[in-house]
């Protein structure tokens, strides 16, 4: 087979141009992704990564595994935290196992010291509070 010089001419033609052409649609593309896929999912990562510096004792965290609990101890040396899942029932996390916050515990009271909070307010869940004013208002009502 030969290649006559006319179909060669067509494939071979001015470079610059047809290059820069045909490379604009994957630059395209790239940046197509890179601000519906990749820029967002940095964001999410480092807010995650905030969440995760931010845990302290108190707050009520969920565990990719779909562990909920309220952190008992933060320990910064092994990067672990000490979650109570039911009253007396402690297991330990690794922090970067942590999914969510659901809520934040109260920050320590200068009065009380190192020890923190009193056994009162550990145990009072807001949950609780809600069904006791349900529970008050339909009292109230009969």
């Amino acid at each position: 087979m030969l290649i006559s010089t006319a179909h060669a001419q067509m494939f071979g033609g001015a470079g610059g141009d047809s290059f820069l052409i045909s490379m604009l649609p994957l630059v395209l593309i790239f940046v197509i992704f890179y601000f519906l896929l990749i820029r967002p999912q940095q964001k999410r990562a480092k807010e995650h990564r905030e969440l995760l510096s931010n845990i302290r004792r108190g707050d009520r965290i969920v565990t990719t595994g779909g562990l909920m609990g309220t952190v008992a101890k933060v320990s910064e040396s092994d990067d672990t935290l000490h979650v109570e899942i039911a009253q007396g029932v402690r297991v330990q996390v690794v922090r970067t196992m942590v999914a969510e916050v659901r809520g934040k515990g109260q920050p320590l009271s200068p009065s009380k010291g190192k020890k923190g909070r009193d056994k009162a307010s550990e145990d009072a869940d807001p949950a609780d509070d809600a069904d006791d004013a349900d529970n008050t208002e339909k009292k109230a009502e009969s």
